[in-house]
């Protein structure tokens, strides 16, 4: 599957965009769509760099990929739009590697109730040891079950 438009914007809408290099909350430096990397160069973001709109969204067509790849090799279940969409911008912002082998991919993969995959959606709210992505663990999990 592929994120359709919606998912797109829910990724930038909780990511956000800044084409000027930040440190994001743990202090790894990052640019566009939450990039930590330029694809196909191997090259990490410093402190410095600048991109425009157009670089970044080309960027980021060509990061969502692996993370939508993850997602379809992770997920043995049908899943609706609105769940990959979700679990897209979930495994964006985590890893796909933490994604894959979370409790969360077994629970939906056993079709686990769900009150019990809302649990491990929100599991993933911490960054540096800061609760600050419950917000956006609950938005995400909002999209997952419309």
């Amino acid at each position: 599957m592929e994120i359709n438009i919606s998912g797109r914007t829910l990724i930038y809408q909780e990511e956000g965009v800044k084409l000027s290099a930040y440190l994001d909350p743990v202090g790894i430096p990052t640019i566009g769509v939450g990039f930590t990397f330029y694809p196909g160069t191997g090259r990490k973001v410093k402190m410095g760099d600048r991109i425009t709109q157009s670089e970044c969204d080309q960027i980021f067509e060509e990061i969502v990929k692996l993370y939508e790849e993850g997602i379809d090799g992770a997920i043995k279940v049908v899943i609706n739009q609105n769940q990959f969409n979700a679990l897209v911008s979930l495994c964006y912002n985590i890893g796909v590697y933490a994604f894959t082998t979370s409790t969360l991919v077994r629970s939906i993969n056993i079709k686990a109730p769900i009150a019990e995959i809302e649990r491990w959606f929100l599991a993933w709210r911490f960054a540096g040891g800061d609760p600050i992505l419950l917000a956006r663990r609950r938005r995400e999990f909002a999209v997952y079950e419309s």
